[in-house]
Parts: C-alpha cells; sequence; structure tokens
C-alpha cells in the first residue's frame, strides 16, 4: 500500500486490530520511505534501505512529533547517507551502545588503577570517582564528553583549587586512556587549565613541637602516637611508615630500606636513622604482643594501619596547633634541618627527591644559619667600638 504522506493522510490510517501485527505503509513519493502503524494508533516514520545485501529499518520519529514533511527531509537525507556507503541504524546502535563515563570509571579502576597504582591512591582515585565525577559526567557517553563539560565540571570545585587539580588530572587520565581505546578520538581536558594553588609552608616550630610531644605521651592511643613519632623523626611520607614491615629494618646500621613498592618514586631507598628513631622502633617492638610482620599493624589480621585521620584531628585540637596535616610532619622535619645549616642535596637525599628542585622549596630555610654567621661579625664590630 502506498499513499502521499501528508497530515491527513497519516492520520486517517486504520490501525491493526489489537493483537495483530503492525502494518507499514509506503510513501508514494520517496521509495524507502514508510510509516509504521501499532494496533495502539501510534504512528511513526520510518525508513527500509539494503546494505551489503542486508534489509535494515530505521525509525526516524514519531507522527504528531515531527510532520510528514520533516520525516520526508530526514529520510532523504539519511538515503543520501545510505548512497554513499553509510548505515544510519548501524551508528544509531552504536551509539546507543557506546560506553559511558560510568563505564569509562570502572574500567580505569580496574585496567589501570587495580594493577598499578598503589592502595592509598586507589582509594583516592576512587573517592573523586564515586563523590564527583561519576556524579555529573557518568551516564554521559564517553564519546560526547566536551571541553566545556569538563570545564563546567571543574569550575564546581573553584573553592578547592587543589581537589580541582587533582580531579582534572584524573580525568586527563581516563580519557587517555578512552582514547587509546578507541572509544573517541581526542581528549577533552586537554587545555583545560589547571587552577593556581597556594603552596603550603606549614612547619612546626620548637614549641609546636613540644606542645604535640606533650599531647602524644598522654594519649591512650599509643600505636598512633608512635606512628606520628616516626614521621617527625625520619621525614617518611605517611604510607611509607604505615606500611613498614620489620624486616627493612637493620638495627645494627640503623637503616630504613624501602621498598621499591611503598615510595613515591617506586625505586629501593636506603635511609639512616637517627638514634631517637632506632630508639622509638626498638621500642615498638619489644613492646609489641602480636606477631604481625608490620610495626604498626591495622584492625585486620594482616592488614598495616590504614589511616588516622580522627586521631590525628583530637591531637592537634588538644595541642592546639592550626591548620597542620599529617604531610606537614614531613615539611617540619625538612625545615628543621635545612634551618640548621644541613644543605639542601642532603635533606633531598634524605625526602628521597630525584629532582632537586623538588628540595628548593625549603632554599629560604637556609638564610637562617647564614643570619645568624653574619650577626657574629657585626657583634664582634659593635664589641669593638664600645670598647
Amino acid at each position: 500500500m502506498k499513499i502521499k504522506f501528508t497530515k491527513r493522510s497519516v492520520e486517517s490510517i486504520t490501525p491493526p486490530k489489537e493483537g495483530d501485527k503492525d502494518i507499514v505503509v509506503w510513501d508514494a513519493e520517496l521509495p524507502g520511505f514508510g510509516l509504521r502503524v501499532k494496533p495502539s494508533g501510534v504512528r511513526s516514520y520510518v525508513i527500509q534501505y539494503r546494505v551489503a545485501g542486508r534489509s535494515r529499518r530505521l525509525t526516524l520519529g514519531k507522527h504528531g512529533v515531527i510532520t510528514a514533511d520533516t520525516a520526508r527531509k530526514m529520510a532523504r537525507a539519511e538515503m543520501g547517507g545510505v548512497a554513499r556507503g553509510d548505515d544510519p541504524a548501524k551508528e544509531r546502535k552504536n551509539k546507543r551502545q557506546a560506553p559511558t563515563v560510568e563505564k569509562l570509571a570502572f574500567d580505569y579502576m580496574e585496567r589501570h588503577a587495580l594493577p598499578n597504582k598503589r592502595p592509598s591512591s586507589i582509594r583516592n582515585d576512587r573517592s573523586m570517582l564515586e563523590q564527583t565525577i561519576t556524579p555529573r559526567l557518568g551516564v554521559m557517553k564517553v564519546s560526547e564528553v566536551s571541553r566545556r563539560d569538563v570545564e563546567s565540571l571543574l569550575l564546581t570545585l573553584k573553592e578547592t583549587p587543589y581537589k580541582a587539580n587533582r580531579v582534572r588530572s584524573l580525568l586527563s587520565k581516563m580519557f587517555s586512556l578512552a582514547v587509546a581505546w578507541e572509544w573517541r578520538e581526542d581528549n577533552p581536558v586537554l587545555g583545560v587549565p589547571k587552577f593556581q594553588e597556594e603552596k603550603r609552608d606549614r612547619w612546626l616550630k620548637e614549641d609546636e613541637l613540644d606542645q604535640l610531644f606533650a599531647v602524644l605521651a598522654k594519649h591512650p592511643n599509643q600505636q598512633a602516637a608512635n606512628a606520628v613519632r616516626l614521621l617527625i623523626l625520619t621525614g617518611a611520607r605517611k604510607n611509607e611508615a604505615f606500611s613498614a614491615t620489620w624486616d627493612q629494618f637493620d638495627f645494627e646500621r640503623n637503616v630504613w630500606t624501602k621498598p621499591a613498592h611503598t615510595t613515591k618514586q617506586k625505586r629501593v631507598e636506603h635511609v639512616p636513622l637517627s638514634q631517637q628513631a632506632a630508639e622509638l622502633l626498638l621500642n615498638i617492638k619489644h613492646s609489641s604482643t602480636t606477631d604481625s610482620p608490620f610495626v604498626f599493624p591495622g584492625r585486620f589480621p594482616g592488614k598495616p594501619l590504614n589511616d588516622i585521620k580522627k586521631f590525628w584531628a583530637n591531637v592537634i585540637i588538644m595541642a592546639k596547633l592550626e591548620k597542620v596535616r599529617i604531610h606537614d610532619l614531613r615539611h617540619t622535619f625538612a625545615s628543621h634541618l635545612v634551618s640548621s645549616g644541613t644543605s639542601l642535596p642532603i635533606v633531598g637525599r634524605l625526602l628521597g627527591h630525584t629532582q632537586p628542585q623538588t628540595t628548593q622549596r625549603y632554599a629560604h630555610l637556609a638564610d637562617d644559619p647564614l643570619r645568624e654567621a653574619t650577626e657574629l661579625f657585626s657583634s664582634k664590630l659593635n664589641s669593638k667600638k664600645a670598647s
């Protein structure tokens, strides 16, 4: 059956009876352009064409939502694509089945993060994905995310530039993998500028250290207190200390050998221990009531201490310290060494830095011993004048 599609002719077609199959009426003007009518009375415009010998049908839209003239124009455009070798039905199916950002996030974790990253980094990635990225972009197709979408997400984090930049880095890695997996052709994060971060120079002065040690001495959680003491005495990163095992320590030479999988640079580091640090560790070992290989055993067997956020929050309140992170204990270790005259290269080696510019952030503190030296000379001159 063929008729010229107009509003009146389309609406005059009698639907099939309930339970019968849909009927298809073809347009008398454009070959392959048809109207499918359901028993419910719903009418949809379609096109039918052949690709590689196979017949395919594509729905263009419902009558009433689009007019017959609009549907005919759409049909001509799609048929033109078919003549050029396109397969619009397959393309629409592929688009409908294209991976979403939520799927990209899952594959990123399974194929990249879990096999390659440390537990702490995995936790951070999962937190950013669950709290920030998938709630905003999760349902979007990977191929449809634009630079503007990325910018809009990051602008919601502008009050926390450090977090915004971490989210940006994670998105960039995810979309670089999407390009490698041929899920899209470009990375929409490239070219999106980072937020300006204010570098923190917080480190504890001697009186603040006295306050902190006084609180640690009285705190009932001495395992966490000892972990903090070790961080202060060694300048170690949190995950290095928390995951440390007894076989890493040579107490005859007072050396801590950090395995590559625990260090940020993924290389083995041999770090000398001060006498005080060695005594702290030996005291922990001798007072231990478990056979755990970890210096700081966790709540679950075979696992190390995971985190001490609540403990730290409580301690800094009791010690009356403001805006101090656990990572600032590392800065404290380095800052006191530099201000006492230790050279930047030596401090860098103790901290496990591979690039000199990383340690350069402490350079201004090296002025203190120099200033003291100049004051010594000035005081000698003043004494001569007085005499």
